[in-house]
């Protein structure tokens, strides 16, 4: 090859090589323009609750017993997560529409409800479904919509949902006074992360809680953006991939072969949130959020429960009922529900003494299925007596 001809080609192929890395760079720069607006379109639009009602739970496998919890991910095929409306898409009362001859019942409340340490068939909506019960012509249905965390807030948002989209035939709200505080309202992480709906609750029922309170978390711009949002996003996937494991094994919590029992002996502290007593001003207490919830429910009829209580035959169980109340607190709790019940005409059942102490596993208001088993029994033979 000639010196001329070997220039010519040399040049020629720095032609193409600057050719072919402009090229480059255009496509990296479009790549990355691309990319920016689909960050920006996807946190202008925000589309999670949409993402989050796509799901294979009730296709591919068995919509789950009860609603996600739990951070034992590997052992429990579970996790927790904030996205409500992926949630309800897990559970089996997403399967289908109601039939006519089902009677629904829609249990919230706390992880009394949900179930620790207890068996989806061991719960309390497990063991109405099992004990066969109807509502005339109609089949009695209980979905278990409780949640852990001791918040009537955060099932006030729980119910608001499932009023909408799911067409019970009776609320069951089971509560504690534990739940009732108004300085633990919004401490939930599941209503503390659905920060609008918690706002929209205030607002428009009035509730004496703030909406502007620090404890509500609102996502930046940034949050919203696909790279923000990348955990949220891989929540969803984790969960259709745990159903996978949940259809096979029925499993969504651990359950330990020891734990550590309840509480049964006290000191002498009487206090019950730092109000040392010895009345309770019931100002204090999130009895407004009850009422809220019968106006939400509209025409479907709600029974409240107060649900057990481990009552402790221990050291100074004089002065405590347990871990969470001092006798003083909770006996004018009862007293204050049961007459806001009876001035507002409620349907409600008070059972804070129905199972022995014997009977709850590692907190005070946790049952063994022997325990439960009593719960369902009476609370059955109440819904039926009470179902239209």
């Amino acid at each position: 090859m000639t010196p001329a001809r070997a220039s010519d080609a040399a040049r020629a192929a720095a032609k193409s090589a600057g050719l072919t890395g402009r090229f480059l760079l255009g496509v990296l720069v479009k790549a990355v323009l691309l990319f920016a607006i689909l960050n920006l379109l996807f946190a202008a639009l925000y589309p999670m609750d949409g993402l989050g009602r796509i799901s294979f739970y009730n296709i591919l496998f068995p919509g789950r017993q009860r609603l996600p919890f739990g951070e034992n991910q590997a052992q429990a095929y579970n996790l927790s997560m904030y996205n409500l409306p992926a949630m309800f898409a897990s559970q089996r009362l997403n399967a289908a529409p109601k039939t006519a001859g089902e009677y629904r019942v829609l249990v919230i409340g706390d992880s009394s409800v949900w179930g620790t340490l207890l068996r989806p068939a061991e719960t309390l909506s497990g063991q109405l479904n099992a004990a066969g019960l109807s509502c005339g012509t109609r089949t009695l249905q209980a979905y278990n919509l409780g949640y852990p965390t001791l918040s009537v807030t955060k099932d006030l948002m729980i119910l608001q949902e499932a009023v909408q989209r799911y067409q019970p035939d009776r609320i069951l709200w089971m509560v504690t006074l534990e739940g009732l505080p108004r300085e633990l309202q919004l401490a939930s992480p599941l209503l503390a992360n659905n920060a609008a709906r918690a706002e929209s609750l205030i607002r428009t029922y009035n509730l004496a809680l703030n909406p502007s309170d620090p404890a509500l978390v609102h996502p930046s711009f940034w949050d919203q953006t696909l790279i923000g949002a990348r955990r949220p996003l891989a929540d969803l996937a984790r969960l259709q991939l745990y159903g996978v494991l949940w259809g096979a094994t029925g499993i969504d919590q651990t359950y330990p072969a020891q734990y550590d029992a309840a509480q049964r002996d006290f000191n002498t502290d009487v206090s019950f949130h730092g109000r040392p007593g010895p009345t309770l001003d019931a100002a204090s207490l999130s009895l407004d959020v009850l009422s809220a919830g019968v106006k939400l429910a509209g025409s479907v009829p709600v029974s409240f429960v107060n649900e057990p209580i481990l009552v402790s035959t221990g050291q100074n169980s004089s002065l405590r009922y347990d871990f969470y109340y001092p006798r003083w607190a909770y006996d004018q709790y009862r007293q204050d529900l049961s007459a806001l019940a009876q001035a507002n005409a409620w349907n409600y059942l008070d059972l804070w003494n129905l199972v022995d102490e014997k009977q709850f596993t590692n907190s005070a208001i946790h049952l063994t299925p022997a325990g439960e088993s009593l719960l369902a029994e009476r609370v059955g033979q109440a819904l039926v007596a009470n179902c239209k």
